[in-house]
């Protein structure tokens, strides 16, 4: 039976670091570091996911600040907000919760952001440093694998390592960074994605498979080998009869992969937990770094 990669433990300790420095900060005399959030519309998971940044900026002592737009809002507005925060000497980090309604172009709203802001990790000015094996932001789930990977200290140099999906900021990132000259890092990679054929002939080889699908119980256990480490990204609400309504699966179906891998991660208590103490993480970063920190 596998072991856990315990994310909600890990990212608990991380949380508790990082309010360790902030402690420090306040006690020099000098500002906490300051994180904005930026919401557009009532979509449900985001106004969740938003609220849970606000409660861990609460937590490591850092101030936060949420900006609520209308649905309706114009992309000049949004711009304009954006680069107020850009200019803002009280502002360390921003996020600009995704996904934008259809009207703002995402791409062009990423690109104004100052790349020194921009703690998610998703400015092209990042990514590429991330590519070139530069100092820089990470996105903060791939930041959140690597070091749960790291905590555990499982082995990654030499192992072959398919990332199931290929998305900008979870599948492709992940490439890059398992690939890097670094640990964790130093695998052979294959990236998969919704045209590879069989890709159950790529997980059968693999000693780590990393899956960002959003596909409920995709992985099985006979797509697996005996002793693969099993990083599970997806979180999908599935409906049922249970006074909820629903349940949060993964893309793996735990019990049949659990009971051939070494290591997995649960859902939920597993990656997501780690992308949320990366942020702060990420945020900490800035302020050490920023120009206007004094």
């Amino acid at each position: 039976m596998a072991e856990i990669l315990d994310g909600l433990k890990v990212s608990k300790e991380i949380k508790q670091e990082i309010k360790a420095e902030v402690e420090k900060i306040i006690a020099s005399k000098r500002r906490a570091p300051h994180l904005v959030a930026i919401l557009v519309g009532n979509n449900g998971a985001s106004k969740a996911y938003v609220n849970a940044k606000v409660k861990d900026c609460e937590e490591v002592g850092f101030q936060s600040s949420l900006v609520k737009f209308p649905s309706t809002v114009s992309e000049s507005e949004l711009l304009e907000k954006i680069d107020e925060l850009n200019k803002s000497k009280a502002v360390d980090g921003f996020i600009v919760q995704l996904p934008l309604p259809d009207q703002i172009d995402q791409e062009k709203i990423i690109n104004a952001i100052d790349p020194r802001k921009d703690v998610d990790g998703f400015h092209p000015e990042n990514f590429g440093k991330m590519a070139l094996e530069m100092d820089t932001f990470l996105p903060a789930t791939p930041f959140g694998i690597l070091t749960l990977l790291e905590r555990y200290n499982i082995e990654t140099k030499g192992k072959d390592c398919v990332i199931i999906g290929r998305s900008k900021i979870v599948g492709r990132p992940m490439s890059i960074l398992m690939g890097r000259k670094d640990f964790p890092g130093n695998s052979t990679v294959t990236l998969t994605h919704s045209y590879t054929k069989d890709i159950e002939e790529y997980t059968k080889k693999a000693d780590i498979v990393i899956t960002a699908l959003g596909d409920p119980h995709f992985l099985k256990g006979d797509m697996i080998k005996e002793g693969a480490v099993i990083v599970d990204v997806g979180i999908t609400r599935v409906d049922n009869d249970s006074p909820k309504g629903y349940y949060l699966a993964g893309d793996v179906d735990f019990d049949s992969c659990a009971a051939k891998a070494s290591w997995i991660t649960p859902v939920p208590g597993g990656v997501g937990p780690m992308t949320r103490a990366m942020l702060m993480k990420n945020t900490i970063i800035a302020y050490k770094t920023s120009v206007y920190n004094d």
